[in-house]
């Protein structure tokens, strides 16, 4: 897709991988009222249909890099390469173009100067890391960057999560571990300002210390939502808890509470996991009917 102008801001998505689940896999009890309301406006029938349990969701995985001042700043960094998921076959050991989508946005990983998570679930933090071919040692991807850990997230993960014998924490081992190791992390409150016109906003739920990235300049506005939501249908039925969520309800009341907030403002949203449109604008047409109306980008 094109660049996002914003002001003095350039926004450029990096795409990694496209992957499709069925809808009630992520959104369970999804109900056919809610199918209605959405196919009002969400027209994409290879997708879905009136039927919630033959219908789909299909989440794009890509990296959001923003031009400001001669900085680079990447939001979020995919699956990456040569990764263990074997719990996850879809995404075990990969072997992507990223690198090669990252130099046609007209980005070397030495370019990039501060890279920043959303949160620390493995396809947010994936190309944090490189493997060495020769060592097998796993390698910082950016070597220029500092890395930023939101503080609240990173304490979750490192003092319960990968101890609580639910979560595995290899992404942790593989990704995040060697960052912290070679003294590249900061770690940031959930309402840091990363650079002038920059800031995390906290959204807890979908992650213990999950935060969005609000952007301004020069009168124009967005928000990247990381996971707080991973489709647009999410906007037509917020109120629907998700699968991927670890505080389900916190997450549904964040959702809500976002979409109430960047209804009819002007603000753009640009998806985390959008696929198509990847951004656009929160609108009201009536009472229970909202909507995402795309910018086909």
């Amino acid at each position: 897709m094109q660049p996002i102008q914003l002001g003095r801001m350039r926004v450029h998505k990096v795409h990694e991988m496209d992957s499709p689940v069925p809808l009630l896999s992520q959104l369970p009890g999804t109900t056919a009222d809610d199918m209605r309301r959405l196919l009002g406006w969400y027209d994409q029938p290879d997708e879905v249909n009136a039927d919630p349990e033959s219908s789909f969701m299909t989440f794009s995985v890509h990296s959001w890099v923003i031009e400001l001042d001669g900085k680079t700043i990447l939001i979020d960094t995919c699956c990456g390469n040569h990764k263990d998921r074997e719990l996850l076959p879809e995404v075990h050991q990969l072997n992507t173009d990223y690198l090669g989508n990252l130099k046609r946005a007209g980005f070397a990983p030495a370019d990039i100067d501060m890279v920043m998570c959303t949160h620390l679930h493995f396809d947010h933090v994936g190309w944090n890391t490189y493997r060495d071919a020769e060592t097998g040692e796993y390698k910082p991807t950016f070597p220029n960057a500092r890395y930023l850990f939101g503080k609240t997230e990173y304490d979750a993960w490192q003092n319960t999560l990968r101890h609580d014998g639910v979560h595995t924490d290899t992404h942790l081992v593989e990704c995040v571990d060697p960052i912290v190791s070679a003294g590249m992390a900061d770690f940031i409150e959930a309402d840091h300002e990363i650079a002038p016109g920059i800031r995390c906003e906290p959204s807890h739920g979908h992650t213990p210390g999950h935060v969005h990235v609000r952007i301004s300049s020069q009168g124009h506005d967005a928000v990247i939502t990381g996971d707080l939501m991973h489709h647009p249908m999410q906007v037509a039925m917020p109120y629907r808890q998700a699968t991927f969520d670890m505080d389900k309800e916190a997450g549904r009341r964040t959702r809500m509470g976002f979409v109430e907030k960047y209804a009819d403002s002007g603000v753009m949203v640009i998806g985390a996991h959008f696929a198509g449109p990847t951004a656009g604008h929160i609108t009201t047409h009536g009472e229970g009917d909202v909507r995402f109306d795309g910018l086909g980008l």
